[in-house]
């Protein structure tokens, strides 16, 4: 499932912004009362662990979003390793070093030409201080999402995961996510693959905790 490419080492990292073990455990309890069929899948999974997400910096989980995209978990952690190992030393590579690699070592350590060019991007901006990584903790939700997908590669549905397993917003519905369709209509028993707007009407009673409903549904799906 696309969204396991995004899910960092636990590290508690609490926020004015995020998800806590505490918030979550009021997100179990509110989806429980409102809605039977998360009920259900709250009962069955226990205790969501939004809360306790990683403590890895923003430009790390980028490339490690752009490294991943279209790719199984275990391709994509093969070619980060990789790439990290471009760079010895203790420590991530900062943009100057990574900007520094040509096409072609990206390349020979699994990335596509395109991946390249993305990555490339994303550095310069950071570099050139276009991309504030030190802010998008405090940024409100739209505006993380309208500040990242600047960078060549990065789509809203990037954009969201991030919002969700790195920043660890607790109100965010990806409603391009394949997996989250998939689980809505068979935990709902619904006939086709939903729509945005028969989603949006589904999640209604969510809020102010759709993401943890989503980490609910994709749950579903491991089973």
């Amino acid at each position: 499932m696309r969204r396991l490419v995004l899910a960092f080492p636990p590290v508690t990292l609490p926020g004015p912004l995020g998800l806590t073990e505490n918030t979550c455990r009021k997100a179990r309890r509110h989806l429980m009362r409102v809605d039977p069929v998360l009920a259900e899948l709250a009962r069955r999974h226990g205790a969501c662990p939004l809360g306790v997400r990683t403590a890895e910096p923003p430009l790390r989980a980028l490339v490690r979003a752009l490294v991943s995209q279209q790719l199984s978990v275990k391709a994509a952690e093969t070619i980060f390793r990789r790439f990290l190992a471009l760079f010895p030393g203790d420590g991530f590579p900062a943009p100057a070093d990574i900007l520094a690699v040509p096409g072609e070592r990206l390349r020979g350590v699994g990335m596509s030409r395109p991946k390249g060019r993305y990555l490339h991007d994303l550095c310069e901006r950071v570099q050139a201080g276009v991309l504030p990584l030190d802010r998008l903790d405090s940024m409100p939700d739209e505006e993380v999402i309208r500040t990242l997908i600047e960078v060549k590669g990065i789509g809203q549905w990037t954009a969201e995961m991030i919002l969700i397993f790195q920043l660890g917003r607790p109100d965010v519905l990806p409603l391009d996510d394949v997996g989250l369709l998939r689980a809505i209509q068979r935990s709902y028993a619904l006939r086709a693959r939903p729509k945005p707007a028969k989603v949006e009407k589904i999640a209604a009673p969510w809020r102010p905790y759709r993401s943890v409903a989503c980490w609910y549904l994709w749950a579903s799906l491991d089973e």
